[in-house]
């Protein structure tokens, strides 16, 4: 890659992720519930059922936030708290997507606009941006742990 093509990168990047953050942002409040309950929920899809402290961890919440934030997600229908199989004394928060219909519903305008923009790609640009994101997800993450233990 060229230096002017960094250039613009460093320049477009950061807009990018604003209007991601943004967009989960409106995502939340289309869905009626708050930006932390729906990045909550996602972690649970990404990293799969936990326990309330490695959900803690894993959002940056207190212990105290993280048990009111299950509480409102367990009363909404959207995650259950299950025993764990190997330890049953512990107990696990697992989603259950009794409201993927209404994320659907509040995504689909994203959908729809970013479906005109994949399609006017080629098959090698999809094939790239399918492989950036596989592979960003986690670098995402592995970036939180990081700043999260420099705290």
């Amino acid at each position: 890659m060229s230096r002017p093509d960094l250039e613009r990168l460093g320049a477009v990047y950061p807009k990018y992720l604003n209007a991601v953050v943004l967009h989960g942002l409106a995502t939340a409040q289309a869905m009626g519930m708050g930006a932390t309950d729906l990045y909550a929920l996602g972690t649970l899809g990404f990293h799969g059922r936990m326990t309330s402290g490695e959900l803690s961890a894993k959002t940056g919440l207190t212990t105290g936030a993280t048990t009111r934030l299950i509480d409102r997600l367990e009363q909404a229908g959207m995650v259950r708290r299950v025993p764990d199989p190997a330890d049953r004394r512990r107990v696990l928060v697992e989603p259950v997507g009794a409201d993927q219909e209404d994320l659907d519903e509040a995504l689909a305008p994203a959908r729809d606009v970013l479906g005109r923009v994949f399609a006017a790609a080629s098959p090698e640009d999809i094939a790239v941006l399918t492989d950036h994101f596989e592979r960003a997800t986690p670098a995402f993450h592995e970036a939180i742990e990081a700043m999260r233990k420099a705290e």
